[in-house]
């Protein structure tokens, strides 16, 4: 199975749940598109509907459906992703988030902001445990 081989470390560090749902649309990616970078973006587009990257692992949503602009969007790269951020949730939601990743200055940030500061520290925390 392609996807095993294929599969991010943050989604290693992911319920089992987030792993069959990346591996089962990267798999049929690759069946209809080929291996490479258009399989990758499949699965992460099937992933981010259901899941949100927290830190440096998945998570499952209180609500599906597409977690930024670019994937509510019918036309392909219209938009900014957020990188696995729920952008489309709630203020508090955002800000809930921030605490648990203890972002500085999260109760005065506008939504934005805490989109911003959650991508970033995403990013680190990734990065950190690689």
């Amino acid at each position: 199975m392609p996807a095993q081989r294929e599969m991010p470390d943050t989604l290693r560090r992911s319920p089992k749940r987030a792993q069959e749902t990346w591996a089962k649309a990267h798999d049929a990616a690759v069946q209809e598109y080929g291996e490479g970078e258009r399989a990758h973006r499949t699965a992460y587009a099937a992933l981010k509907r259901t899941w949100e990257k927290i830190g440096d692992h998945w998570e499952a949503k209180s609500k599906r459906g597409p977690s930024d602009e670019r994937a509510a969007s019918k036309r392909r790269g219209a938009g900014r992703t957020e990188e696995g951020v729920n952008a489309k949730a709630s203020k508090q939601h955002l800000y809930d988030v921030a605490k648990r990743m203890d972002i500085a200055g999260r109760s005065s940030m506008t939504k934005e902001q805490l989109v911003d500061a959650i991508r970033k520290a995403n990013r680190r925390a990734a990065r950190t445990r690689a």
